[in-house]
């Protein structure tokens, strides 16, 4: 899912284009690409005698028609901007290990167009975990892994190492900050909620309480939704958005004010807004609109941690993330249907660590991606629009049902290939134990219609009255 960024007058010098040395503040673009693969949905799923569980017919479809709608025009443009504005205009991106699989299978040529920035150097490619997962809640070797993964893949396709880390959806706390400084990051992006920031501004750079060395980029979300959500919103009082507009904006904020970091889903463009709603003209203008005032110049989150000392230490107890109003775990961890699918998937979790049969590793993988836990949010208040956009099912029980279905067939598959293992002489780890004594039984629509009640009790209910995501185990 986006971008970072900018700003401040400050005593630190920066390189431009013509090698001299200027004052000048500067904006940190980052887009997240993630493009989720698409499970099967069955009415009635043979749990034990199918063992594939996508779409590929669907997966094929959204991956070609976003690669042609959103990644290759867009990646055109960059392109070109960068070799318009050189040094002045830098990017960055995080793209998900599970979108580079799919693009590697239906759209190399999205690969190739990313290649091609890389070889620019005004790219910078974040850290985050491979499967777009939550792993961070439930099982830090399985986070370590993925991140680790993820790393090693972006370094043998783009041929740099990344430096800075992006956690799936911004999500970040104490917790999250202890195990991604010991992975050796120095810089993270998480999103400026007001319930950390208080009367505090995004726009500064930040570092973590428990671990002063993390620097902290906090997304402006004001400035990043004007083009994510309302761009194209005719009766949005801004109405249309331009550059000029967009540069009047960055040049109202205090000149005190270090870095406005602008975080969003590249799918932005010309997927969620319409190329005919004039996006690609804006993301082309922009640069050039905002480097012409002599007041900004483009860095990546590795540059700005480089070049600024944060101001501050967040200490942040709670897990925040930049997803709806509330901007915490709600949209992915809380309700009945979620925990219950989130525990069960990582039951398992101890076997599949050292795992070597490839199929099952995908499958994994697939399985940990956050969008399923996404799909079942039974949220009502404030961001069902939000939440029924980006949703393949009809209801979030629907969802359930089909992703447990899924789950259940992989744990009989699990179980096989432990005893296998037991076999070969390994031993038995607990989690296995459990899964033997458990036997699965198929998940049906009279499974899921106790949990109906809870979706009753959030429809009555406020954003205050949400489970407490510091409820959420975590697995030593």
């Amino acid at each position: 899912m986006l971008p970072g960024t900018l700003l401040k007058f400050t005593n630190k010098f920066i390189k431009s284009n013509n090698e001299k040395y200027i004052v000048m503040r500067s904006i940190c673009l980052y887009f997240q690409v993630h493009q989720p693969f698409r499970l099967r949905t069955y009415r009635f799923f043979d749990i034990g005698a199918d063992h594939y569980y996508y779409d590929d017919y669907q997966n094929k479809h959204i991956v070609k028609r976003i690669a042609e709608k959103c990644y290759l025009p867009a990646n055109e443009i960059l392109l070109g901007l960068i070799k318009e504005y050189g040094a002045d205009f830098r990017v960055s991106f995080s793209i998900t290990g599970t979108a580079i699989e799919q693009f590697k299978k239906y759209t190399p040529e999205v690969i190739e167009s990313f290649r091609k920035l890389a070889k620019t150097g005004n790219v910078e490619f974040l850290a985050e975990t491979y499967s777009h997962s939550l792993a961070a809640f439930k099982n830090e070797t399985e986070f370590r892994q993925q991140v680790q993964q993820h790393a090693q893949t972006i370094e043998k396709l783009f041929g740099v190492k990344p430096v800075a880390f992006r956690n799936t959806e911004l999500v970040y706390s104490n917790e999250v900050a202890d195990m991604v400084y010991r992975l050796g990051y120095k810089v993270m992006l998480t999103e400026g909620a007001k319930q950390v920031l208080g009367w505090k501004s995004p726009n500064y750079l930040y570092k973590s309480k428990p671990h002063p060395g993390l620097k902290l980029l906090l997304r402006n979300y004001q400035l990043s939704d004007d083009i994510a959500f309302r761009f194209s919103q005719t009766n949005w009082s801004e109405w249309p958005l331009t550059a000029e507009k967009y540069l009047n904006w960055l040049n109202v904020i205090e000149k005190k004010q270090e870095v406005v970091n602008i975080f969003m889903d590249y799918e932005t463009f010309g997927e969620h807004q319409k190329a005919e709603s004039g996006i690609f003209a804006f993301l082309k203008a922009l640069p050039g609109t905002v480097l012409r005032s002599k007041k900004w110049i483009f860095r990546t989150p590795s540059q700005i941690a480089d070049l600024l000392d944060p101001v501050d230490s967040l200490d942040v107890p709670y897990t925040i993330s930049w997803a709806d109003e509330e901007r915490d775990m709600t949209a992915w961890l809380g309700n009945d249907l979620q925990d219950e699918a989130f525990d069960t998937l990582y039951s398992v979790a101890a076997t599949m660590s050292d795992c070597d049969d490839e199929d099952l590793v995908r499958d994994w993988n697939y399985l940990q991606c956050s969008d399923h836990f996404y799909y079942m949010c039974t949220k009502w208040f404030s961001d069902g629009a939000v939440h029924h956009y980006f949703n393949p099912y009809g209801t979030p029980y629907e969802a359930f049902i089909n992703y447990m279905n899924v789950v259940s067939d992989f744990l009989i598959r699990v179980k096989e290939y432990e005893e296998m293992r037991v076999t070969r002489g390994k031993p038995v780890k607990q989690s296995e134990k459990v899964l033997k004594e458990k036997p699965v039984k198929p998940v049906t629509t009279s499974t899921v219609k106790a949990t109906k009640k809870v979706a009753v009790a959030e429809k009555k209910t406020t954003a205050k009255k949400i489970a407490n995501p510091k409820a959420i185990k975590k697995a030593k």
